[in-house]
């Protein structure tokens, strides 16, 4: 038996490494009990889909792949097709009895059981774990790397999120917030680095509240064992190696503290890049979102940004036509954006999400021709800051992390800057994982193109 583990398609940086994390997790777990990984669902047993329900986009596209594989159980009975992650606590009942798409649903706090998911399916049973825990954060679990020979890895510090932001369904599908135990994460990164991967990204919902024997108050749990916030970890994991790069995502405006951008600036090996979301650039607005901060709190913020950390890349997520947005909110989000002016951004028109506080409170009101309009008016502002802030760089030198060849063409390669910015150069022999110096001789809004200029030595 191959169960085969597919992920859904997101659009950031952060939302896919949560994807892939899972997928790594659950395949481990499946491996532990005698399954096999394959890359051809075709191939599959046991087909589980990881899902996410932050964006309306990515449950329809989910939808479409179940009823892929409904058609497939036609012809095949005995194929198992299970559905994890947040879509799965959220539409359980839909999914397993009403359209009858699935055999089997775990929910994220639930991969340890899934062995035993399966074998119940087996009997005739339909199968359902959605209990979303406390403590689960799968420390003990070493992630099957199904890039093998990869370059860059997500490890995941902490599950859940306690910011409830009014927005958000995270909070009801992933649980509360819970960090792990920061040794299991520095010997996950010194694993990592022994088998020939060159970057990991520490992930979270906010990475910034990460604490380790301390309450969400700041109390210590247990005074005979240290304690641990963000800053610290992420000096811990980059004193794996000077060759072992560092990023991170996602942070809170409303947590993040100078103690992290002081880390970043006095470890080289520290990307300059914060992925800081705004979401609005009105007070009033961030007030109905639930986020915690002012439009002033936020911008205070990117100063400290700027005053700290040495050519540091800032981007950012920003919705348009949240519940009640009038133009003036609009066009405050539109002046916030030029006086940030961000390196890249991810934009979204508002989707309402099922039990969210939006939802309960307050009237999705805003028409969609309105929305539309008003994200292709940042979509076109962050094309054009994009595009100067790119062009700023031409003929500068970074070094950059192989990643391997352009999609474009065999004989070119791409890899990132610290500053995560796409960079694709002429080959000249070098080999995917190997840091390069490479000079920035044009570029698009999104991409910057260079020559190599040599192979950096190893630290």
């Amino acid at each position: 038996m191959k169960p085969s583990t597919q992920e859904d398609k997101v659009i950031d940086e952060g939302r896919q490494g949560e994807a892939v994390t899972s997928v790594e997790v659950v395949a481990s777990i499946m491996t532990s009990q005698g399954y096999e990984t394959t890359r051809n669902a075709e191939d599959a047993d046991v087909v589980l889909i990881n899902t996410c329900s932050i964006r309306e986009n990515a449950e329809i596209r989910v939808r479409k792949r179940l009823g892929d594989f409904k058609k497939r159980k036609e012809s095949n009975p005995d194929l198992v097709v299970g559905i994890l992650g947040c879509m799965a606590e959220r539409l359980k009942k839909s999914l397993l009895e009403e359209e009858k798409l699935v055999d089997l649903v775990a929910g994220p706090d639930a991969y340890r059981d899934l062995p035993n998911l399966v074998d119940e399916v087996g009997t005739g049973q339909k199968a359902v774990n959605v209990l979303l825990s406390r403590d689960e954060t799968y420390a003990d679990i070493s992630p099957v790397r199904l890039d093998q020979g990869g370059v860059s890895a997500f490890v995941t510090i902490m599950r859940g999120c306690d910011n409830m932001c009014s927005f958000c369904v995270v909070p009801f599908t992933r649980g509360r917030e819970r960090s792990r135990d920061p040794h299991t994460i520095v010997n996950e990164c010194k694993e990592l680095f022994n088998a020939g991967y060159r970057e990991v990204t520490l992930l979270g919902q906010n990475v910034d509240s990460y604490r380790w024997n301390l309450s969400s108050k700041g109390e210590i749990k247990d005074d005979t064992q240290p304690t641990t916030n963000f800053a610290q970890l992420m000096e811990m994991v980059a004193l794996v190696s000077p060759d072992l790069r560092v990023r991170f995502s996602t942070s809170h405006p409303k947590d993040m503290t100078d103690d992290v951008l002081e880390i970043m600036e006095k470890y080289e090996n520290i990307c300059e890049y914060i992925h800081l979301p705004v979401q609005s650039g009105h007070t009033d607005v961030l007030h109905r979102m639930n986020r915690g901060y002012s439009r002033e709190w936020y911008l205070d913020r990117i100063d400290a940004i700027r005053r700290i950390v040495s050519n540091c890349a800032i981007s950012t997520d920003i919705i348009s036509g949240f519940c009640g947005e009038t133009e003036e909110e609009h066009k405050a989000t539109l002046s916030l954006m030029d006086e940030v002016c961000y390196e890249y951004a991810y934009m979204f028109k508002y989707s309402e999400r099922p039990k969210t506080l939006a939802e309960r409170r307050f009237d999705d009101d805003v028409p969609e021709d309105v929305k539309g309009r008003r994200l292709i008016e940042i979509i076109d502002k962050q094309n054009a800051h994009s595009l100067a802030t790119n062009q700023k760089d031409i003929g500068k030198m970074y070094k950059i992390l192989v990643e391997g060849p352009s999609r474009r063409s065999a004989e070119q390669y791409c890899g990132r800057n610290g500053r995560n910015s796409m960079v694709i150069f002429d080959r000249n022999g070098v080999e995917k994982g190997q840091y390069v110096m490479v000079k920035i001789t044009d570029c698009t809004s999104a991409t910057l193109l260079g020559e190599y200029i040599e192979t950096c030595p190893s630290a």
